[in-house]
């Protein structure tokens, strides 16, 4: 009995050792994340194998996991900038971005967990810059914003496709001008509608003439065609074929033959 505290003790303290050693070699990668291994005494970071993913890893006490998140971020950015006569121009972006995968040892190796700061963020202003003094201010207030948009994710993209940081989108969420030249811009936009209007106007309103021209010509040619058509005989006619109907109708009448002019019946109203 006496010897059971002196062996208790020393396994006590392997098995709190056993506990510490295996809570500090175990690492869980959560949801949408991966982890960097880096070995203390393996030569640092470990970039020719794939990161860890998702789950629990059993890693050695003496070594380090870095974790990234892998999911698409968004990040924003406010800017200003110069159009290509000078003028100060505002601009609010943001961007979908994610690291690459495959080379995310790489990315902490080189760029660091600060990959955001260090190298997408200035890419983009610097992209942005470019891209904006190609333009003037009423070309980036009115028609050409889509195509800014496209040219700055192209030229970002460009750049930090060697950077180990896969870009899926840039966004341009706002362009904001000096107040005098948008007041300017928004003038002149009107009075080129108010002018499209009026040619508008005057293209339908000659359209219009043109038509009742063609018509007023088709109704003389028509009403030429049926009046050499139309001889004595036949007006006569058709006007005792018009007699015979209207004798057939139960309405009391008087009918006159021949006593029209050109020898026509004349037909009286109800006796």
């Amino acid at each position: 009995m006496e010897k059971l505290p002196k062996i208790g003790l020393p396994i006590l303290i392997i098995v709190v050792l056993t506990i510490v050693f295996i809570s500090k070699s175990t690492e869980t990668i959560g949801s949408g994340e991966a982890g960097v291994l880096y070995k203390t005494f393996g030569g640092g970071v470990v970039t020719d194998q794939p990161p860890l993913g998702e789950g629990f890893h059993l890693v050695a006490p003496w070594n380090k996991v870095i974790v990234y998140e892998v999911r698409q971020q968004e990040v924003f950015e406010k800017m200003q900038v110069l159009s290509s006569n000078g003028l100060e121009i505002k601009l609010d972006a943001s961007a979908w971005f994610q690291p690459d995968y495959a080379k995310l040892g790489l990315l902490h190796q080189q760029k660091g967990e600060q990959y955001v700061q260090r190298v997408l963020l200035p890419t983009i202003r610097s992209a942005a810059r470019s891209v904006v003094g190609r333009y003037t201010p009423e070309q980036l207030y009115s028609s050409k914003r889509d195509a800014i948009q496209k040219e700055i994710f192209e030229e970002t993209k460009k750049i930090v496709g060697n950077q180990f940081i896969q870009l899926n989108e840039v966004l341009v969420r706002d362009v904001t001008l000096p107040p005098t030249i948008k007041e300017a811009i928004e003038r002149k936009l009107k009075q080129e509608q108010e002018a499209l209007e009026y040619e508008f106007r005057l293209e339908k309103a000659k359209k219009e003439a043109e038509r009742q021209k063609i018509d007023a010509e088709g109704k003389a040619i028509a009403n030429q065609i049926l009046s050499a058509s139309l001889t004595d005989k036949i007006l006569k006619e058709k006007g005792i074929e018009a007699t015979l109907e209207l004798a057939k109708s139960s309405n009391s009448k008087v009918v006159i033959v021949g006593s029209g002019k050109d020898g026509m019946p004349l037909i009286l109203g109800n006796q």
